[in-house]
């Protein structure tokens, strides 16, 4: 539907128009977000001039603000103390690790918060803004690299850019659809920017590449904390068996099938265990 749209609106725009578009669209540049790592990660990203890093960035910080000032009115945020002080205790093990995939990383505004919520998930926006639900850790039961292994994951998407990729995605579509409107509008205003951040986290769902490489991203970020990369398994282990008694946590939309993503998961904690063994090892 999409591509017979776009078709339409191609052949009556007028050649000028259709000429800046396509001019706009070609100025998208292919770009290697992080370093390769010991996984041997390399896959340059396709990113629209539309939506810059540092845009996305800025956009994510006006919208995690939004979800934590939402969250503190309901008396969610952060109201368990001990839990977020644990959580909090992991991220300061694994961030110092992101040097193994981009330096930059380490000027980000980390910030870390627990949502009490009776969903499975946990997420980070553009520059390092993570949450975590309370039910993925409470109905899972898990252990500290279990948690390791999930935030590993999330960071992962981080550093890589994927919500900017696929909010690039998005801009281009947006601009072959909408030939003859405004066509550099998406980053008018910080708001439209704020909106996109929080789309790309929330409506925008990571595609399966997106998911494995942030799988495969995050157990050398945890086995580089010392937590043993093979807790990453486990806990896919445990949230096949939730997505196989109920509907599908969202948590594990898009995501590749349970079989697939262990045995990949498998294969890359393998090849990071020395760095893991050199690792000082994370308090149990």
């Amino acid at each position: 539907m999409r591509l017979q749209l776009i078709r339409r609106r191609l052949l009556r725009t007028p050649v000028p128009v259709l000429l800046s578009t396509v001019l706009l669209v070609s100025s998208c540049t292919s770009v290697k977000t992080t370093s390769s790592g010991a996984i041997g990660l390399d896959r340059t990203q396709l990113m629209s001039p539309f939506v810059s890093e540092q845009q996305l960035a800025a956009g994510a910080n006006q919208a995690y603000a939004t979800v934590l000032r939402e969250q503190q009115a309901k008396g969610a945020l952060n109201s368990d103390s001990a839990l977020t002080q644990r959580v909090r205790a992991i991220a300061r093990r694994i961030v110092p690790q992101v040097d193994a995939f981009r330096a930059d990383a380490q000027r980000w505004d980390w910030q870390v918060n627990v949502i009490e919520s009776e969903q499975l998930n946990a997420w980070a926006m553009p520059g390092g803004k993570i949450a975590f639900y309370t039910g993925i850790i409470n109905k899972l039961q898990l252990t500290d690299p279990e948690i390791a292994a999930i935030m590993g994951h999330e960071i992962a998407h981080a550093l890589r850019e994927h919500s900017r990729e696929r909010a690039s995605e998005a801009a281009t579509l947006q601009l072959l659809v909408g030939i003859g409107g405004s066509l550099a509008g998406i980053g008018a205003n910080a708001q439209a920017m704020a909106q996109l951040a929080y789309n790309s986290t929330f409506a925008m769902k990571n595609s399966r590449l997106h998911e494995t490489e942030a799988d495969r991203v995050g157990v050398e970020l945890m086995a580089r904390a010392g937590y043993d990369p093979r807790s990453a398994i486990s806990v896919w282990q445990k949230m096949a068996k939730v997505s196989g008694s109920r509907s599908t946590p969202e948590f594990l939309s898009t995501h590749p099938s349970p079989e697939t993503r262990i045995a990949d998961l498998t294969k890359y904690a393998a090849l990071v265990m020395p760095l893991y063994k050199q690792a000082p090892k994370a308090p149990t």
